[in-house]
């Protein structure tokens, strides 16, 4: 039989979501490969021949956590709300995920590659998560114009300061979930935040 067609020996799922726990809660330049290889399973030469590389294994791992835990923030894309609404809901979603003591707490994309340029690999791995992080910037802002269409924000909105401010806001969760703030205080610092959204 050709080894074309035999499956895999390993269930991806299972390989994924070991790696992205492990990524998430020590990010990517501290998880090492030994530390991959045993919360994984893999050998070194099949975690090289699935992946090419630590940084395959990593894109591979942030792309899970997107379907997973990071699509809370999907919401945000929703025109069957308000935009006022799909924010407020990205917000508080992304809070009660980050909060919850089922996983590492804060947001992969904010916490994995943010530093670490010392190497190729490690600059690779930055630049993973600075094109994630400016996708999730794009659809806050796409989301702040149609609430300047819909008449919830005036038209002399500046579009990319708010944006900005939420995009900072929701980055800026993790250091604070890290470092123990309750859900019930960022929920309350979250509509702090979206007061500014005046009608």
């Amino acid at each position: 039989m050709s080894a074309v067609g035999r499956p895999r020996a390993f269930d991806m799922e299972k390989v994924l979501e070991a790696a992205a726990l492990l990524f998430w809660e020590h990010g990517y330049e501290a998880t090492s490969l030994a530390q991959l290889r045993e919360a994984t399973g893999l050998s070194s030469a099949s975690l090289y021949g699935t992946f090419g590389s630590k940084h395959g294994l990593f894109e591979r791992a942030v792309e899970h956590y997107m379907a997973g835990p990071g699509s809370v923030t999907a919401v945000v894309d929703d025109e069957t709300l308000s935009p006022r609404e799909a924010i407020a809901q990205m917000l508080h979603r992304s809070i009660d995920m980050q909060t919850d003591p089922a996983h590492p707490r804060g947001c992969l994309v904010s916490l994995a590659g943010t530093v670490g340029n010392h190497g190729k690999d490690e600059g690779a791995a930055h630049d993973t998560m600075k094109r994630w992080r400016a996708t999730g910037r794009a659809r806050i802002r796409a989301c702040v114009v149609r609430s300047v269409a819909a008449g919830e924000l005036p038209e002399d909105t500046d579009v990319d300061a708010i944006a900005s401010v939420i995009h900072s806001f929701l980055l800026g969760v993790s250091t604070q979930a890290c470092d123990g703030m309750s859900a019930q205080a960022l929920h309350a610092a979250a509509d702090a935040v979206l007061a500014m959204w005046r009608a």
